[in-house]
């Protein structure tokens, strides 16, 4: 039952009506730690880089239970809240990524019944040669300042760019 308000509800409705763009990442659960009685958890997921071959990012996030929906109300959203981790867990190949100061998105996700998404952007540092992960939420309005950041330093790697490497 917690399952029907929860995070599966929504992202069905959300897959429902919204068409994810083309080349975002999917999301495997590899994780679920149970924090309290109310059946608030916490996810763990796993997420390969569509465009970056051997890189895999962890990301977790509060997923609230049916109790805590009930007491608290806000029936249809979980918390911003968000960490990320990303490392090399192969060899680095990278294919035609966006280069500008926004980078790009690699994965998104609601959490909220309509407005509210997890996101995962990927911006390439040239200068330090180094790729970063930037977690956070995108809302229509009253966006959120929680964020996490991590770095892939591709510094003394063997790193193959399928356009070659940028200059």
């Amino acid at each position: 039952m917690q399952r029907l308000i929860g995070r599966k509800l929504t992202g069905g409705a959300l897959a429902a009506c919204l068409v994810v763009g083309a080349g975002a990442a999917a999301a495997q659960e590899v994780g679920k730690v149970g924090v309290d009685w109310l059946g608030n958890d916490i996810i763990v997921e796993a997420i390969k880089d569509p465009k970056v071959e051997g890189v895999t990012c962890h990301v977790t996030y509060f997923e609230r239970g049916m109790i805590d929906r009930l007491q608290k109300g806000n029936w249809f959203e979980d918390p911003s809240d968000s960490s990320i981790s990303c490392r090399q867990t192969g060899p680095i190949t990278i294919g035609e990524i966006d280069m500008s100061e926004a980078g790009e998105e690699v994965f998104k996700q609601g959490i909220s019944l309509i407005w509210k998404k997890q996101v995962v952007n990927r911006i390439y540092d040239k200068a330090n040669d180094t790729l970063i992960y930037l977690s956070h939420s995108r809302q229509v309005q009253d966006g959120s300042a929680k964020m996490s950041v991590t770095t892939v330093p591709l510094y003394g790697q063997n790193v193959v760019w399928t356009n070659g490497k940028p200059k």
